[in-house]
């Protein structure tokens, strides 16, 4: 059976089919290592980012069963940040193999000009720039409102904080062990329920307390940062250790706390997820220095890729790392650059994105200035003269 193409891969196709084949032969050898570059740094990247959600889940700002799920939206909204720097260093290390196994030169010596290299990286820059556009303006903002949608409803739950009907299980945030026989679908009713916990006084002995319930049922406060279960009908024991003054105390209600949701030190959390039309209306200094942030970082991927035209181009005995770590070293310069105006403009000090538009002009020239450089034909000594 054969299937038909969509139009949109149909029209690739013949644009790719319209290329000479040094262009593709450019394209698929960048692209390659470009891809390579996104996966080694995606790795960091989700190291970074576990070790985080971890301390998130420790701390008690969010059940371990939604960690996972977190920690794929936290890395995708990484990938702004992410993919300048992948596509920078990746084109470095394909054109800087080209430069050491004599490619360029062969290809330099045949005729090609800098035309010849400037088409297919600006192919690939159009590709990563739209890429990288749509993960910092769109995809990067929805992950962030799903990941903290995903974290309140699992707070609202004690299902998802692991509560199973039939076996014991550790509360959040060392809040002690619970047991209960019965368990809503919504994980909100108990049936028969046992809580056990400790608790200490400053300067006297340590608690264990005890509370047996027929019933009970989860509920937030009205900011959603408290979480209690109120329970009906039961008995609740008060046992010091290594003291004989236990109490007992029989109630028709009794509502104890669980451990609060610990915030995880994000304080701009809420800016970090508004799509960027509400940014681009709003007069609050934070959201216009995030929304800047957000439209610098696909110029910043295109300018980085034309850098890395002259900066890639090494002798063959020259040594292999040595250009790459000027290159990192460049892009860290920039990053801060681009980072001090931002926090101008969030400080209210900057009213406008001039600056950040003023450093991207400016890598733009130096990369150009560098690639004429590099082709111009050079003058003739003295000494070759005479």
């Amino acid at each position: 059976m054969r299937f038909a193409n969509p139009i949109g891969w149909r029209v690739s196709g013949q644009v790719y089919r319209m290329l000479s084949i040094l262009d593709r032969y450019f394209l698929r050898e960048l692209a390659q290592t470009v891809a390579a570059t996104v996966a080694v740094l995606l790795v960091i990247v989700v190291g970074s980012a576990f070790a985080k959600v971890l301390q998130q889940v420790a701390n008690g700002s969010f059940p371990a069963s939604v960690m996972f799920q977190v920690l794929g939206l936290q890395t995708l909204s990484g990938l702004a940040s992410m993919m300048p720097l992948a596509s920078f260093v990746g084109v470095l290390m394909g054109l800087g193999r080209m430069y050491r196994e004599s490619e360029m030169h062969v290809l330099a010596s045949s005729g090609m000009g800098p035309a010849g290299l400037l088409r297919p990286v600006l192919l690939l820059g159009m590709v990563l720039f739209t890429l990288t556009a749509t993960v910092s303006l769109w995809l990067g903002p929805w992950a962030v409102r799903t990941s903290d949608a995903m974290v309140a409803a699992a707070n609202r739950s004690v299902v998802a904080a692991g509560l199973d009907a039939g076996r014991f299980t550790d509360l959040p945030g060392k809040g002690g062990v619970i047991f209960v026989d019965r368990l809503s679908s919504d994980g909100r009713k108990l049936g028969n329920t046992f809580v056990a916990g400790d608790r200490s006084s400053k300067g006297g002995p340590a608690h264990l307390r005890i509370i047996t319930a027929a019933s009970g049922e989860l509920y937030q406060d009205s900011d959603g940062s408290g979480r209690f279960i109120a329970f009906r009908h039961g008995w609740q024991y008060d046992v010091p250790l290594g003291g004989d003054n236990w109490r007992r105390m029989q109630y028709e209600g009794n509502d104890t706390s669980l451990s609060a949701v610990q915030p995880d030190g994000s304080d701009d959390d809420q800016i970090y997820g508004q799509d960027s039309l509400t940014l681009a209306r709003s007069d609050d200094p934070t959201a216009r220095a995030e929304l800047a942030w957000r439209l610098s970082a696909a110029p910043m991927t295109l300018v980085l890729l034309l850098l890395a035209l002259p900066l890639s181009r090494q002798h063959p005995r020259e040594p292999r790392y040595g250009r790459l770590m000027l290159a990192v070293a460049l892009f860290y310069l920039y990053f801060l650059l681009l980072m001090l105006c931002r926090a101008q403009i969030g400080k209210g000090h900057w009213h406008n994105q001039e600056s950040m538009w003023l450093l991207h002009l400016l890598g733009l020239g130096l990369a150009l200035w560098l690639l004429r450089r590099q082709y111009s034909a050079r003058k003739p000594s003295a000494r070759a003269l005479a």
